[in-house]
């Protein structure tokens, strides 16, 4: 018996011997009077027992059959030894027609070893702010990139690039892409589908790796150095916000979490190990699956995505473009990369001499030369032959630079 059935018996005793009223017993034990003379009389059948509840002991209702558990251990042991309870419970319903309740198949993940109860977190004196979300979808997107070894050991690769972009208002991710890295050329890919399909953001909250911005003395103390993702937004008219740390940026952070659990298991369940056919995936299955379980609707139901004008569409491909100033050369040649380009004799604009022209290199891996607005046309020269010095001239210079009273150098240079 319990220490509660101990006293209860106690108390139902002194009842029966009268040494106190029924009332009495009811205030003592916090029972109405009607429990108190059920309880009285049970004691008077079958005594102290009589206050042990009748299940005890016995097998419940919703014990599950030994059959079915062992078959769920077999499935969890096989496919989803590695997965969170909560996880596990989403698969077992979804692959194997297994309804039961997430706290049940945690019980049995920590009895057989597959779990272990997290510890909970000491309490930290770092003070963190809230910060309320957005109110409306595409007023705020939050960006990041995450290096994981994606698809284990399933890919030669090893580590490659998940980027990823949600929205503040809803916790919606509206767009996540595998790329080899967090570079330019891969940055600017995802943006330029992410606005031809969704349209413009109000904002962009990112942190200040090098793709977005230079952190460098020089670039704090001049603003007017900006980084190829910073000089694209400035042309978009698309803010961007940089984080101070990475708990300001927590809704993305908190998303790389989730899927560096969830999505590299959905990866090996499908047994997917290439980029494309991960790119794939995402899209048509995994996220609109994710944005179904763990989104929310906004405050408001405003869509602050602006569409691209006619305009901003024709420019989309130079815009995220890597660009570079140059020089014209007064033979109408223009140096870049180890290479000459010569402009041609018919132009869409007057060039001149010393005008300063951008060399645009395109997402498509071609190279295009602007001036004010207009594309130049230009030709790829070979490379220059090198100048071959005579050897006398050699001679000369090595005398020249040679030391006083250096004679041993001086006959080299003769017998050259």
């Amino acid at each position: 018996m319990s220490q509660k059935e101990l006293s209860r018996y106690d108390i139902i005793k002194r009842l029966i011997r009268k040494e106190i009223n029924c009332p009495k017993a009811s205030d003592l034990l916090k029972l109405s009077t009607r429990q108190i003379r059920r309880l009285k009389a049970s004691v008077k059948n079958n005594g102290a027992a009589g206050l042990v509840h009748g299940s005890r002991g016995k097998t419940g209702n919703r014990k599950i059959p030994t059959t079915k558990k062992k078959k769920i251990i077999a499935l969890l042991r096989k496919h989803y030894y590695d997965f969170g309870p909560t996880f596990a419970n989403e698969k077992l319903r979804e692959n194997h027609h297994i309804l039961h309740d997430p706290k049940t198949i945690r019980r049995i993940m920590i009895n057989e070893g597959l779990w272990k109860p997290r510890a909970k977190k000491k309490n930290s004196n770092e003070h963190r702010q809230w910060r309320e979300r957005k109110s409306s979808y595409g007023e705020m997107i939050q960006f990041d990139g995450s290096y994981e070894h994606w698809f284990e050991d399933r890919n030669k690769t090893g580590e490659v690039c998940l980027l990823a972009a949600i929205d503040d208002a809803t916790g919606k991710v509206i767009r996540a892409q595998f790329d080899k890295d967090e570079g330019v050329f891969p940055v600017f890919a995802f943006w330029r589908e992410y606005l031809l399909k969704q349209g413009k953001p109000r904002s962009i909250y990112l942190d200040k790796f090098s793709t977005y911005k230079m952190t460098q003395k020089t670039a704090i103390e001049n603003h007017d150095l900006k980084t190829q993702f910073q000089r694209a937004m400035e042309e978009l008219r698309i803010e961007p916000i940089f984080a101070h740390s990475p708990q300001a940026k927590g809704r993305v952070e908190r998303l790389f979490n989730t899927l560096q659990d969830r999505l590299i298991k959905e990866l090996r369940l499908n047994n997917i190990s290439t980029i494309k056919e991960a790119n794939y995936f995402l899209e048509e299955t995994f996220i609109p699956s994710f944005n179904a379980k763990f989104s929310v609707l906004p405050r408001t139901k405003t869509n602050l995505h602006a569409a691209l004008s006619s305009k901003e569409q024709k420019q989309l491909s130079g815009i995220f473009s890597r660009q570079t100033p140059r020089v014209v050369q007064n033979d109408w040649t223009i140096s870049f990369k180890n290479q000459w380009h010569q402009l041609t004799k018919d132009q869409p604009a007057t060039v001149c001499k010393k005008d300063q022209v951008i060399i645009e290199e395109h997402l498509d891996k071609t190279t295009q030369i602007r001036l004010r607005g207009k594309y130049l046309n230009y030709l790829v020269l070979p490379e220059r032959p090198k100048r071959q010095l005579q050897p006398w001239v050699l001679a000369a210079a090595f005398k020249t630079s040679a030391p006083r009273g250096n004679t041993e150098a001086t006959t080299q240079v003769g017998h050259f």
